[in-house]
């Protein structure tokens, strides 16, 4: 076996760690880097994948392929800018397992390449990283340090709601009120952030806003003149969801919420009034990744198109309640397809929106908590000039198995962005859907 350099912590990295973030070697500074080849046997396999993790895949080869021209993988080749040695290693050491453990699955030959690296002599500390909860529990067992890759992991319970309270004098609010602003000083608000004044001795006397970052000022929030494609907002939270999703100087807006929130269909009615109304976005574009609660797409019939209208019928539906008023389904149909038709409208799976660049569109990506950040990272940087991204989601429902609720692309985006003036987030807690789905999506 390989001897690895003895003065650093040792990374032994798992395939799921490969497939969430094919840039996982990197995240790693001045330690040893080590891939068992049996990780090297699945990526092979995973590399043919139509979906995001054989697009991971593929990448993480190439990266490993530039570093084989670069030196010895078995001996170890230098990553310049984390100072990191990376190492290809055989896993041949089944015989330190227990007779418990097949030694012909992957997993069990990665446990046996870590513990052999850690009875090695004067040997630095070493340390399996997996996204496999059963394999950190088996690695623990053996008394193998083994932990998940969560680089930009987020606290659900703490993750940024977008709204701040604030006690203020009776007549604070009727002066906002008249003159349309308010100073705020507090050093901890963020921009744009969304405001509730509430009177201190009259709870029934409040005022919304959202606070100007550049004038250091609460100002109104947008209200529109009529109906937005028949939406009223129900809640403050959708006020202020309404409020960034209509404002042309909020390139990114987050929306989180459970079912029911109304997230999705606030998104669509906004999109179709500033693309079909007001003439500022060239079409709405709406996606979602492809993550099935059951079986995969592969099972249904027809071709490609036919296989994803299951997955992207959530869309249509509130599409076609938008153009219908929700009475006349049929007619609302045929108008849905007539703006396809006409290229103002474009519903289809995040799988097509990679590698191409986006200007001068209404984005909307749906069901977002199922992205990593990585895929978040690339879908985001596909904006062009005059594009503005809509990401909606429930941290909490999440099909993706390679994320949950502290690492998604979602939670992820909503905490970085929340310092950017040309960024809003709103966490929608009220389910306004129907009394039904409120109760389900509380008590089940």
């Amino acid at each position: 076996m390989t001897k690895t350099t003895t003065s650093k912590k040792r990374f032994i990295l798992d395939t799921n760690v490969i497939l969430f973030d094919p840039q996982a070697i990197y995240k790693f500074h001045e330690c040893d880097i080590v891939i068992p080849i049996s990780v090297i046997e699945e990526i092979d396999r995973f590399k043919k994948d139509l979906g995001e993790n054989g697009r991971n895949a593929r990448q993480f080869s190439r990266f490993v392929d530039v570093l084989r021209a670069k030196g010895s993988l078995s001996k170890g080749v230098l990553l310049e800018k984390s100072k990191s040695n990376f190492f290809v290693n055989l896993d041949i050491h089944a015989g330190v397992l227990p007779e418990v453990l097949d030694s012909h699955k992957a997993d069990n030959r990665i446990l046996a390449l870590a513990l052999t690296m850690q009875k090695e002599k004067a040997a630095a500390p070493t340390i399996l990283v997996t996204k496999d909860t059963n394999l950190r529990i088996k690695a623990d067992v053996l008394g193998i340090i083994a932990q998940d890759y969560e680089p930009e992991k987020v606290d659900i319970e703490d993750l940024f709601s977008g709204i701040a309270e604030y006690e203020v004098a009776s007549d604070a609010i009727d002066s906002f009120y008249a003159e349309k602003q308010m100073p705020i000083t507090d050093p901890h608000i963020f921009p744009n952030q969304y405001v509730l004044l509430k009177d201190q001795a009259n709870p029934n006397h409040s005022a919304i806003a959202r606070y100007n970052f550049q004038a250091k000022i609460a100002v109104p929030l947008i209200k529109p003149s009529d109906n937005v494609w028949g939406i009223y907002p129900r809640n403050v939270e959708q006020s202020f969801a309404l409020d960034c999703l209509l404002n042309d100087d909020i390139k990114l807006v987050s929306l989180v919420g459970k079912a029911g929130t109304g997230k999705t269909l606030l998104a669509l009615a906004a999109g179709l009034s500033k693309t079909l109304d007001e003439g500022k976005y060239h079409r709405l574009l709406v996606s979602r990744p492809i993550f099935p609660m059951g079986r995969d797409i592969g099972y249904l019939p027809g071709d490609v198109e036919e296989k994803l209208n299951p997955w992207m019928q959530p869309v249509f539906d509130n599409i076609e309640y938008l153009l219908g008023s929700g009475t006349n389904h049929k007619r609302a149909a045929g108008r849905a397809q007539e703006l396809i038709n006409q290229g103002m409208l474009n519903i289809e799976p995040l799988t097509y929106i990679r590698g191409r660049s986006i200007p001068h569109q209404y984005l909307i990506v749906d069901e977002a908590q199922n992205l990593t950040p990585h895929e978040i990272k690339t879908i985001i940087t596909r904006a062009g000039q005059g594009t503005k991204v809509v990401l909606t989601g429930d941290c909490y429902q999440i099909d993706n198995p390679y994320v949950d609720s502290a690492n998604n692309g979602l939670a992820y985006v909503v905490e970085r962005f929340k310092g950017e003036a040309i960024a809003a987030h709103v966490t929608l807690a009220k389910g306004e859907r129907s009394e039904l789905a409120e109760l389900a999506a509380n008590l089940l």
